[in-house]
């Protein structure tokens, strides 16, 4: 679900946002799929998975901010010192779109990170209003999918994805 289909190709295996840009270019075609299977040996869990029976359907990626990029980027600014988790990627099989998997795999990363005593989660989505994102650049979700999930709005970036402005929201869980 995370990986690209060609399994050498170095891409994706959501680590842009998890490791330091210098490692993630380290890490060259299947080193990178090693490395996930790494994270997936840890004590917690990368992320959480959305199944359509025994078929993975969606993955979405959850962390401490602090043990990802987000923790040093300039363009996400830390809204306060709350040790905030970061949900940052939210992804669904083509063919199982439109479905609401999306928005289980919120809940259940939101479900996820409260379980592992995290006092609010943080997302970095688009702020695209009514206007379509493309599908390559809609791993960071869309504000208002963040909001139906009970986020709010809590400062502005100054990133960027697909063309849109990203803002940060949270959801407290305290």
């Amino acid at each position: 679900m995370v990986g690209p289909r060609n399994p050498v190709s170095t891409v994706c295996w959501c680590l842009s946002h998890r490791v330091p840009s210098r490692q993630s270019s380290a890490l060259r075609g299947a080193e990178r799929g090693d490395f996930v299977r790494g994270l997936l040996a840890a004590p917690t869990a990368p992320g959480v998975l959305a199944y359509d029976g025994n078929e993975v359907v969606g993955w979405a990626a959850i962390a401490p901010r602090s043990a990802t990029n987000f923790a040093r980027s300039g363009k996400i600014p830390h809204v306060d010192a709350l040790d905030v988790w970061s949900l940052w990627c939210i992804r669904t099989r083509p063919g199982h779109r439109g479905q609401g998997i999306t928005h289980a795999l919120i809940q259940g990363a939101v479900e996820f990170a409260r379980a592992k005593g995290a006092p609010a989660v943080e997302g970095y989505p688009v702020d695209n209003g009514d206007a379509k994102v493309d599908q390559t650049m809609a791993y960071v979700g869309t504000r208002s999918m963040f909001e139906k999930a009970g986020f709010v709005k809590v400062a502005d970036t100054t990133s960027v994805s697909g063309g849109f402005p990203r803002v940060i929201v949270r959801l407290a869980l305290g």
